[in-house]
């Protein structure tokens, strides 16, 4: 089966769509693969590395990458997700295509005010709630149909074969 190519969109590509990113590929890789860039391309979020190497996932080395090199690569992509926070009228980057999209509001990482220990707490919130909407949305689409059942006659000894 071919694998449907996702691609994860927010701002800078440095905390949200990484992650998503990162948990559709471990979760669902067998059916999925994920990418995900950004309109300002930054730094990888020192927090979101942290917090996703706690669930042993390393994103150290990934790259932030822009939505214009992804556009200029001439990728396809079955899925479009934006990951921006809507509530507060973050800009959001628009992908052209023929990609079906979706839009999941999840806080910026690097919005969030308060002590590290305050601020890992809050990204490691965003991490779950993230990891829950990948799986509550992959998880249907990975379920294999099953085949028509077969009617097995029983036997006079059926009772004991249980």
């Amino acid at each position: 089966m071919k694998k449907q190519k996702v691609l994860f969109v927010c701002t800078r590509n440095s905390a949200r769509s990484q992650i998503a990113e990162s948990w559709l590929n471990f979760l669902y890789g067998d059916r999925f693969e994920a990418k995900s860039a950004g309109l300002e391309p930054g730094d990888l979020n020192s927090l979101a590395v942290t917090v996703m190497e706690e669930k042993g996932i390393d994103i150290s080395r990934n790259r932030t990458k822009s939505v214009f090199e992804i556009l200029k690569a001439g990728e396809l992509f079955s899925w479009v997700i934006t990951v921006c926070d809507s509530s507060s009228a973050e800009r959001c980057p628009v992908f052209p295509g023929s990609a079906k999209r979706l839009h999941w509001s999840f806080p910026d990482p690097s919005s969030i005010k308060g002590s590290l220990e305050e601020r890992t707490n809050a990204v490691r919130k965003i991490r779950d709630e993230i990891k829950e909407t990948v799986r509550q949305w992959g998880a249907p689409k990975c379920v294999r149909p099953l085949g028509r059942p077969t009617y097995v006659q029983p036997t006079d000894n059926f009772m004991e074969s249980l």
